[in-house]
């Protein structure tokens, strides 16, 4: 009578053996009965089509008028190159999942998805904060402003945003990427995003969790303390104005960032503070929504929407083109 004695560290070899590392992910997109997928397809299409053009009209604008070359400006055309990039990202695959259904995603198209969308909204994070430091400068040390945001300043800081972000993301995505994926291979979601991939993972996660834990608290904690100290002093100084119509100025050139920056930090330090898996995966894709298409299409509309440089620049691009639209019909019609 022979005994089979296998050793743990032989089965732990043979389980190894066994697991496949998965070489897809199927994405669920947004859960929708049929009917309803095909309106939800029309409206995020609209959305992401307004999107691009509302972005596409700031960078236009900010790049042809002289009137509009300060530093403000100079970051919200940042701001809406970053987030035309950003939408692009994400919202093709919520529209292929709304067209077909489910569908498969190749590995390294869910890394690389991951990786640029990691980029993306760590460096609006860090933009963010850079606007409301500029914002900072221009109200509490008026005399100073034009050496503390001279043009350098100003581009090693949207550089620095752009790099950091990029650094981030290399860690964060590599960290990710190493993990085992055994099956189950479906997301939940509507595109690859840091926790339906962690809850994928059939290996310990302890560490890339520690380093999304890190990565939040240096990006996402980091920069909103930096807004929130911008103003709070910016709120102090302006208590100290002796106008009301001196702090109603004030106060109009910082509600349109304010605006975006609690609406975008609300919902991403809900998601991404803390390293645990979020288990209501609903609610998870409802909050993606909201900064992955809301946010990029209000954010023009919100910035743009009082201010008189902004309105001045644009009229001209329109009443410009409307006069040489009309020169090329009279040219037409001559002949």
């Amino acid at each position: 009578m022979s005994t089979n004695f296998v050793s743990p560290q032989m089965e732990r070899s043979l389980e190894s053996g066994n697991m496949t590392r998965i070489q897809e992910f199927v994405l669920l997109g947004l859960s929708a009965r049929l009917g309803m997928r095909d309106v939800l397809f029309a409206v995020f299409l609209t959305l992401y089509l307004l999107t691009l053009l509302e972005n596409t009209v700031i960078i236009y604008l900010t790049c042809s008028h002289s009137e509009l070359r300060k530093p403000m400006y100079f970051f919200l055309g940042n701001l809406s190159c970053l987030e035309m990039c950003y939408v692009s990202v994400t919202m093709p695959s919520l529209l292929v999942g709304l067209w077909i259904g489910p569908f498969h995603v190749s590995f390294t198209a869910c890394m690389t998805q991951l990786f640029f969308f990691i980029v993306l909204i760590c460096t609006e994070c860090t933009l963010l904060a850079s606007m409301a430091y500029d914002r900072y400068v221009a109200i509490c040390r008026p005399l100073h402003y034009p050496l503390l945001m001279r043009p350098q300043v100003c581009l090693g800081l949207a550089m620095t945003s752009w790099l950091g972000g990029l650094l981030v993301s290399v860690v964060k995505t590599s960290c990710i990427a190493s993990l085992s994926y055994c099956g189950p291979n479906v997301l939940n979601h509507f595109f690859c995003d840091v926790s339906p991939l962690l809850n994928l993972s059939c290996t310990h996660v302890a560490l890339t969790e520690l380093v999304d834990f890190i990565s939040a608290v240096v990006i996402f904690c980091g920069s909103l303390l930096v807004a929130l100290a911008s103003y709070a002093a910016i709120g102090r100084t302006m208590l100290r104005m002796p106008s009301a119509a001196t702090r109603r100025k004030a106060l109009s050139t910082c509600a349109s960032h304010l605006l975006v920056v609690g609406t975008f930090y609300a919902v991403v330090l809900f998601m991404y503070s803390h390293p645990s898996r979020i288990n209501s995966t609903d609610l998870s894709k409802v909050l993606s929504v909201v900064y992955t298409v809301v946010t990029p299409m209000c954010s023009p509309v919100i910035y743009c929407l009082r201010n008189r440089e902004v309105h001045t620049a644009l009229q001209k691009t329109l009443r410009s083109r409307w006069v040489s639209a009309v020169r090329t019909d009279l040219a037409h019609s001559r002949f």
